[in-house]
């Protein structure tokens, strides 16, 4: 009898215990689906605002070509308003990337219509910018102000800040996965916030259908032939991944170089100024504005044609002036371009689809410059499909390991080992 009691009571306890915890469990996940419901229709509802505003700036600039002797005014503006009302927020993606890893205080909600305006300033008068950065923070910045709402802790606060930059990701770009794996990927190089993953890929789905609810479409890219993965292609994949990291890494190094030459300049809002009045002169010099804004017509045509060599080489120039003076916008699709230019010019050399080689090194250099390497294989694989999957990741992989670890965003910790675990002395000898 008394064994039958304790083995009644035992399951007793056992069965508190599961429905206490499968009771918390719900409520947790219930919670987090209201916030990436709150996050991902706002994010994505700004990203097709912004999408739609910036496709005006677009075509106003591309009808009006004169408006682009105007950049160093707008770059002189954009410098005086954060100057005066954003210094607190002028770090962009790197303050985020901050506040995930030792949280301070909540992101200042200014952050949003700073960057949008400064990045549609910055297409609309010629610079040469992407949109990744604008919503992004956008994203993080809408995202945390439910921390002072809901007076998150800094755990849970730091999971809002992945969905916000998981949604803004997901939604410029319709990228839903790739978004999600983004937000978890970026603030630590070789570490991922395994109880970030589920509001993670909700927020960045929702986020998706957000803006595409709203009318608003992206860009599709043509890789019609794939072939069979063999030995021979796998040595030409890697050596692509080698030449595609070099190429990341000289685009973050030339960006924090021209970053710290324009430091130099005391007043800040001057560095856009002189940063435009270099970018008009350039830009008049190469006689057209192929470089200019996102560069998606010289994107999509590497798909199917050979680039010149020095197509990547000028946008990867004028992109790293225009962001290192201070212009405003993202990285992520001027590396596209120069992703998806060099590959189409290296299909000159190997053996392999003009279509293909410009999809490898799309997400490649992306991989190697912002050390997200999950983040791009999911993304050629949303974008390009399955087929091209293994070819994407030996690239992606590969320039991830010889782009360094000094990308585009200055802020990221060091999780574990980027390169291969070999010390020096074993190739000093």
């Amino acid at each position: 009898m008394p064994v039958k009691n304790l083995i009644d009571g035992f399951l007793l306890s056992v069965n508190r215990f599961v429905k206490q915890d499968f009771n918390l469990m719900f409520l947790d996940i219930a919670r987090w689906i209201f916030f990436s419901g709150v996050i991902g229709i706002t994010a994505g509802s700004a990203s097709a605002l912004f999408l739609e505003t910036l496709n005006w700036a677009t075509n106003f600039r591309e009808q009006h070509l004169w408006i682009i002797a105007f950049l160093p005014l707008a770059g002189l503006l954009i410098g005086f308003t954060y100057h005066y009302w954003g210094k607190e927020v002028v770090k962009g993606n790197n303050l985020l990337i901050e506040e995930l890893q030792s949280p301070k205080k909540v992101i200042p909600l200014i952050m949003a219509p700073l960057i949008f305006a400064g990045t549609i300033m910055t297409h609309l008068f010629g610079g040469s910018a992407g949109r990744e950065g604008t919503a992004v923070q956008i994203g993080g910045a809408f995202a945390d102000q439910l921390t002072r709402l809901f007076k998150l802790k800094t755990g849970d606060r730091k999971i809002i800040l992945i969905c916000g930059i998981s949604a803004g990701f997901a939604s410029v770009f319709g990228t839903p996965l790739a978004g999600a794996i983004f937000g978890l990927e970026v603030f630590v190089l070789g570490g991922l916030m395994y109880r970030a993953i589920l509001p993670s890929f909700i927020t960045a789905i929702i986020a998706n259908y957000a803006c595409k609810a709203w009318g608003v479409g992206h860009t599709h890219y043509l890789m019609t032939s794939v072939p069979e993965m063999n030995f021979t292609n796998v040595m030409i994949s890697l050596g692509s991944g080698i030449i595609f990291g070099l190429a990341a890494r000289s685009f973050s190094t030339l960006n924090h170089m021209v970053s710290q030459l324009f430091g130099k300049i005391k007043y800040p809002p001057l560095r856009p100024f002189i940063g435009g009045a270099l970018l008009v002169l350039i830009i008049f010099l190469i006689g057209n504005t192929r470089y200019t804004g996102l560069g998606i017509p010289i994107i999509s045509e590497s798909f199917t044609q050979q680039e010149p060599y020095y197509t990547f080489a000028i946008k990867l120039f004028l992109t790293a002036l225009t962001l290192g003076c201070g212009f405003k916008g993202g990285e992520v699709t001027p590396l596209f371009f120069i992703g998806a230019t060099l590959g189409s010019f290296l299909s000159l050399f190997m053996p392999l689809p003009v279509g293909l080689l410009a999809g490898m090194g799309f997400v490649a250099v992306f991989s190697g410059a912002a050390n997200t390497p999950l983040a791009c294989i999911f993304m050629g694989a949303e974008l390009f499909g399955l087929h091209s999957a293994v070819y994407i990741v030996f690239a992606c992989i590969t320039a991830y390991f010889f782009s360094g670890h000094a990308g585009i965003y200055k802020s990221q910790a060091i999780g574990r080992f980027q390169r291969f675990p070999i010390k020096k002395h074993q190739f000093l000898g």
